[in-house]
């Protein structure tokens, strides 16, 4: 009897311990079942400590500032060169790096200033495809702009060319605006807060790999029979320029690839390519196209002029794109010296002001 009712005891014991286990334990193993987010994911909406300022947004928000500082101190000079070459392409390009600059701290600010509501996430995204409007929108007219050169004479033509890339660049940032707002994907979806997710994996993917073959056809123009039929850039700067491109957006359909078959580690890939993206691309503008053309110093004052009274739509003298050297006796290699070889039509300018000032003198 005795031995019964310690066993019973033992019995009711350890039910007793089970029932109290029970609760800790179920909590631990709903703990584990639910989706941990993975770091990378964590990057794009963790706040810094109790604020309601994402790390990503910081991350994104100092390049932006720190260039357009850059842009507002060189903006002086910058003004100067402009006004004495009146070149619509190089005053275009400006225009729409500042912009971007603009547009990539507006967005950043905005979004550490809104809480997380519905509202405040579709006023973000807007501003993402604010930006990525006018970042497309610069990308297209570089490429054309840049194969284009030796058959743009006028403003007219380099306005067209602006035109038809705006166009596209609006078309996309619509399509891929109303898949992310309708459609968010929903393995970009963090606590109450939607993460932008460019359109959705399936579209990032499409996207970056017809970007990716563009740039790459770009890189292997001068290696086609083409290079015999059509002028080609030679200065290395713009293959250099569509390679990086190529890169990044083959970085970004990987990703993108990775995590249309559930593999988080995707995200990764595209955190990375956003970041350089959207933080440094016009500065790549900058460096690769406008540094030569703000940094070269003027030869002579551009005050001179042989003639005075012009047409409104004058011909704008724009620099040559010339044909990649390929007859006997041009041993310039495979990639020369002039994409938009602002530094020698610096020169070129310079001269003639020059000469037309000697001959007046001499006239005189």
């Amino acid at each position: 009897m005795s031995d019964n009712i310690t066993r019973s005891t033992a019995l009711v014991t350890a039910l007793e311990n089970v029932t109290t286990l029970s609760p800790t334990t179920t909590q631990a193993i709903n703990d584990t079942n639910i989706t941990v987010p993975h770091k990378c994911l964590l990057l794009l909406y963790e706040d810094i400590g109790k604020s309601r300022v994402r790390y990503w947004d910081l991350l994104l928000l100092v390049p932006n500032v720190l260039f357009f500082m850059f842009l507002l101190w060189k903006l002086p000079s910058a003004r100067a060169k402009i006004r004495v070459t009146s070149s619509p392409i190089f005053t275009t390009f400006y225009i729409l790096v500042f912009v971007v600059a603009l547009v990539g701290i507006a967005r950043a600010v905005v979004s550490m200033t809104v809480s997380a509501s519905d509202a405040a996430t579709v006023a973000d995204k807007i501003l993402w495809e604010i930006t990525r409007f006018f970042l497309l929108a610069i990308e297209l007219s570089v490429v054309i702009l840049g194969l284009a050169f030796g058959h743009l004479e006028s403003k007219s033509s380099v306005k067209r060319v602006l035109a038809i890339t705006a166009v596209l660049s609006l078309a996309y940032s619509v399509t891929q605006g109303t898949l992310e707002i309708l459609y968010p994907d929903a393995h970009l979806s963090a606590e109450d807060f939607n993460i932008y997710g460019h359109g959705g994996r399936h579209f990032w993917l499409a996207s970056s790999c017809f970007f990716f073959l563009v740039y790459s056809f770009v890189v292997i123009l001068p290696k086609t029979p083409l290079k015999d039929r059509i002028s080609l850039p030679s200065r290395k700067s713009f293959y250099v320029y569509a390679g990086i491109l190529a890169v990044l957006n083959l970085v970004q359909g990987l990703g993108s690839a990775l995590l249309c078959v559930d593999i988080i580690e995707g995200l990764c890939c595209v955190d990375a390519t956003t970041f350089l993206y959207f933080s440094f691309f016009a500065p790549l503008i900058y460096v690769a196209f406008l540094k030569g053309f703000f940094g070269s110093e003027p030869k002579i004052l551009f005050s001179y002029k042989c003639q005075v009274d012009e047409p409104e739509d004058v011909d704008v003298h724009l620099p040559h794109a010339y044909a990649v050297a390929k007859k006997e006796g041009m041993d310039s290699g495979f990639y020369s010296s002039t994409q938009i070889d602002t530094t020698a039509y610096l020169d070129d300018v310079a001269l003639y002001a020059l000469s037309c000032g000697q001959h007046q003198q001499h006239r005189q």
